[in-house]
């Protein structure tokens, strides 16, 4: 019978949980050294789809550098809604300067104000800053333009984990942490039918992994079609 180990469906963003392949080896190496204090290089970009890792990275890297405080110390998203003030303030003391999806931030002049004010304040002061979205730097619609400029001065990776190659590397890795044997027809099922997003992939493994535990029964395809199945009808449920 299938062993069952009860672990935290999200566990905390990490280095060692991040599954490397060729679409994010040089994010990883580059996040790394960011996130080692003794690394004189102190400013990253990442870029690449939604679902790529770069989140991970980011929170990977904030909670090296602050501790203390947890990621959120030094962490901000711009999927959140602030005002320059709320932004200066958020990082005000902060050891790190990390912002995540800064294609959405906002077309507002103070903003674009407050982060190229935050950017010279660590930049020059030799704290570290991460920043990361969708788009190349240069393709960022709403970045002051010194801004854009700088970021092409330090550490600039693509993050693109959408390739079959990783997505299979990334559903075993996280067997793997659940300590559960997937067979290979599942792994193709699921490479099949999830979307390729690799949060909507996890998101996918993790529905399996919770009806296997709550039926008690080993993963198998036919669970991985019931799984599915499911999930459609709670979709169309009104």
């Amino acid at each position: 019978m299938q062993q069952i180990f009860d672990f935290p469906m999200t566990p905390a963003y990490g280095f060692d949980s991040f599954v490397v392949c060729d679409g994010n080896a040089a994010a990883l190496q580059f996040a790394r050294r960011i996130a080692d204090p003794a690394d004189a290089e102190n400013l990253l970009y990442l870029h690449g789809p939604a679902g790529s890792g770069k989140t991970h990275l980011l929170q990977s890297i904030a909670r090296s550098l602050c501790p203390a405080g947890g990621e959120t110390a030094c962490y901000l998203t711009c999927r959140e809604n602030f005002t320059a003030r709320e932004l200066l303030l958020r990082f005000s003391g902060a050891a790190a300067l990390v912002v995540d999806d800064l294609h959405l931030l906002p077309d507002e002049a103070s903003l674009r104000g407050a982060l190229w004010q935050l950017f010279n304040d660590f930049y020059a002061g030799g704290r570290k800053v991460a920043l990361a979205g969708l788009l190349p730097p240069r393709e960022l619609p709403h970045l002051d333009g010194h801004l854009v400029s700088r970021l092409l001065w330090g550490l600039v990776a693509r993050v693109d984990a959408t390739d079959d190659h990783s997505r299979r590397m990334i559903l075993k890795k996280i067997a793997d942490d659940r300590q559960v044997r997937v067979p290979d027809d599942v792994v193709d099922y699921i490479l099949m039918t999830a979307s390729r997003e690799v949060g909507a992939l996890i998101a996918a493994f993790d529905a399996l992994f919770r009806l296997s535990m709550a039926e008690q029964r080993r993963i198998t395809l036919p669970l991985a079609r019931q799984c599915r199945e499911l999930a459609h009808g709670r979709e169309g449920t009104p």
